[in-house]
Formats: C-alpha cells, structure tokens, sequence
C-alpha cells in the first residue's frame, strides 16, 4: 500500500494575526497549531510529515514537532505558497499519495482526513474537502451588487490529497504557464486532471486573524 504523507505549508509570516511569531508557532492552549496540525493528521492516517518552513526557524520548528506522533522532515520554504509546496514535494517519495495541509487548520476531524486518504487510494488523482456557505453572499461589481445562488457554491478547505506524481507534473506545468492558483487541486484541475470533493467540517476553519484564535481557544480548552 502506498505511504500517505502531509505535506503541511508552515511557512507563511501570518501577519493578519498580528502575533510576536509566525502563524505556525503560534500556542493554543500550550501547543502549536503547526504540532497540532501534525497531530490530527497522523491520527487520520497519514504516516509521516514533510512541513515546510520559514528560512531561519528550522530549529524552532524541530524543537516543536519534537515529539510529532509520527516521522518529521523540515524543508525551506519559497517566497510564495506555490513555491514552498513545490520544494515540499520534493521530499515526497514518488509513489506516495501526498496530502497538503495549511498549518492553520489544527482541528480537522480524523475523518475528513480519512476521507481523503481514502478517496485517493480508491483511484481519484486531486481530492480536496469541502463545506456549503452559511452566508448570504453577493456579488459586488460596477459599484453595484447582486446576490449570487449560494446553493451550488462551495468552500474550499484541506487536506487536499493527491498521486505525487500527478500533482509534481502540475506543479510543473504551472510553473512553465506562469500560471499563479491559490490552491494545489487547482493546479492539479489546470493541468486537465478532475478533482473529486469529499465532506468537508467546520471545525476545520483556518485561523487567520485574531477573533478566528479566540475560537481556537475555546474548542482547545473545551
């Protein structure tokens, strides 16, 4: 059977959340989201981590995935997202199923990661979870808006799972077209390749500004 690897994005600064260290590093209730992340995936099956990280904090980050339930790799990230996605997968065997994960979202169920674990072993090449709207949502343009049928709309989360030999050719191609996606199965739907959703939770919201750290919080110390 084929290894099942998160490829987990930690290198981003987070200045949104307007914390004295990068969004990874940040504690919630006395662990790291990026620790935390690691976690949840290694309890939803995956086998080991590769996580990407800011230049200069590789040791900050060993020190806290020293004790990751499962075997950690750090890699240097990029200047963009992109980037450190491409230089993570670099580190993935090539017959692994790869699921890349945003640190920032330390509380996905060990379901929806075994979804995609799943989903992707059962033959799909770009997997991503995700949920329905709860807003209202409209349309702004001309300086005017509309409202927009929310019914057929979806948001996107992560894990999002893929064959590593698919998403590298994609990520290949992206990088030949200039081509700039703000999610890896995009990449993936790009280079021509179908992507399957699964269910997404809301429990797997992403922590981005401070009110969204309050919540961690709270569903931490519950």
């Amino acid at each position: 059977m084929k290894p099942a690897v998160a490829l987990v994005a930690a290198a981003g600064s987070g200045t949104r959340l307007g914390a004295p260290v990068v969004k990874a590093l940040v504690e919630v209730a006395g662990r790291t989201l990026v620790a935390r992340s690691v976690d949840a995936l290694a309890r939803g099956g995956v086998d080991e981590a590769v996580v990407v990280v800011p230049a200069g904090l590789e040791r900050a980050f060993a020190d806290a995935l020293a004790d990751a339930p499962v075997s950690v790799r750090l890699v240097t990230g990029g200047a963009e997202r992109q980037e450190s996605v491409e230089r993570g997968l670099a580190a993935v065997p090539a017959d692994a199923i790869v699921l890349v994960h945003d640190a920032a979202r330390p509380f996905v169920p060990v379901d929806v990661v075994a979804s995609v674990i799943d989903a992707v072993r059962g033959g799909a090449v770009a997997v991503t979870p995700v949920i329905a709207l709860a807003d209202s949502v409209r349309m702004m343009q001309d300086g005017a808006s509309t409202v927009v049928d929310r019914s057929a709309l979806r948001a996107v989360q992560t894990p999002q799972g893929f064959d590593a030999g698919v998403l590298r050719a994609s990520h290949r191609a992206a990088v030949q077209a200039r081509r700039v996606v703000t999610d890896d199965v995009s990449v993936c739907e790009a280079a021509g390749h179908p992507v399957t959703l699964v269910a997404g939770s809301r429990r797997s919201f992403k922590i981005t500004d401070p009110f969204d750290l309050e919540i961690a919080e709270a569903i931490a110390g519950g």
